[in-house]
């Protein structure tokens, strides 16, 4: 834990130091390289000089005037984009050309691919990687320096700028994994869950399968059976036998016609009786 945080602090002094040195001084306007005009080579020292006194804008000016002059200068074309990277942003949006920075880039990215001096494609690689890894763009920034190497073997600032590019590379691909495995164990519990849910979702549905089979099966039994009784009651019938039902039919009927009779022979006898006492009663 302790070696992490003093890791975390040596990167951040070198992220200063390389902030410090994010751009290249401007070319000196000598009589070495390729010959200049007279208007190029005073142009060149009155940008420089402005540049040195921070007046970047001003230099800019006179740089564009060496430009004038020369305009396949190599020289006016780096200073240049010197001058435009100290008045730009590396946080600004790439796309915006109205950026200095942007306009440095495009400079330096010419410089780089094909400038006749090989010490200058170098020290425009170098300021390529400086704007990279200022906006984090760490794998960008490694290939940048290690061109500015092969470019400038002995350039010690490149080699250590690509050291801590390198770093930050793998910090950033450490925390992307990190990133990446979050989110897949996120959308695993996700999945899981959703499974949990569904799985729930079918047992009820089997569930409520199963009571409805049963009920069909209920239904289906008590049909059965109602079905056989009704089966036997007629197997009884054409046998000459009698169901339970019907016999208690014939029953009740045999005993209201026992119960008529017997009124009816009741009723018989009273008038008989009636009959009796009347002739009794009679005065002979």
């Amino acid at each position: 834990m302790r070696l992490n945080k003093i890791k975390s602090n040596l990167i951040m002094v070198l992220v200063a130091t390389v902030l410090a040195m994010g751009v290249s001084m401007p070319i000196a306007a000598s009589d070495k390289g390729p010959k200049m005009t007279k208007q190029e080579r005073v142009c060149l020292r009155k940008g420089n000089k402005l540049y040195e006194k921070k007046r970047y804008a001003e230099a800019e000016v006179e740089y564009r005037k060496a430009l004038q002059s020369n305009p396949s200068s190599e020289k006016a074309q780096f200073n240049l984009a010197t001058a435009l990277m100290r008045q730009g942003s590396v946080t600004s949006q790439e796309n915006d050309d109205k950026n200095p920075m942007k306009q440095a880039e495009g400079i330096l990215t010419n410089l780089a691919k094909g400038a006749q001096d090989k010490n200058l494609r170098g020290k425009a690689s170098y300021d390529l990687g400086n704007i990279a890894y200022g906006r984090q763009q760490y794998d960008q920034a490694v290939e940048f320096y290690k061109h500015a190497l092969r470019c400038n073997p002995d350039d010690d600032q490149a080699r250590h700028n690509l050291r801590l590019a390198q770093l930050k590379k793998q910090q950033q691909d450490k925390d992307k994994n990190n990133k990446d495995k979050n989110q897949d164990n996120k959308d695993q519990n996700q999945d899981q869950d959703k499974n949990k849910d569904q799985n729930q979702d079918q047992n009820k549905d089997q569930n409520k399968d199963n009571q409805d089979q049963n009920k069909d099966k209920q239904n289906q039994d008590q049909q059965k059976q109602n079905q056989d009784q009704q089966n036997q009651d007629q197997q009884k019938q054409q046998q000459g036998g009698m169901s339970q039902q019907n016999a208690e039919q014939v029953l009740k009927a045999m005993q209201d016609r026992e119960r008529a009779t017997q009124q009816r022979i009741n009723a018989q006898q009273a008038q008989q009786q009636r009959h009796e006492r009347q002739r009794t009663n009679k005065k002979w």
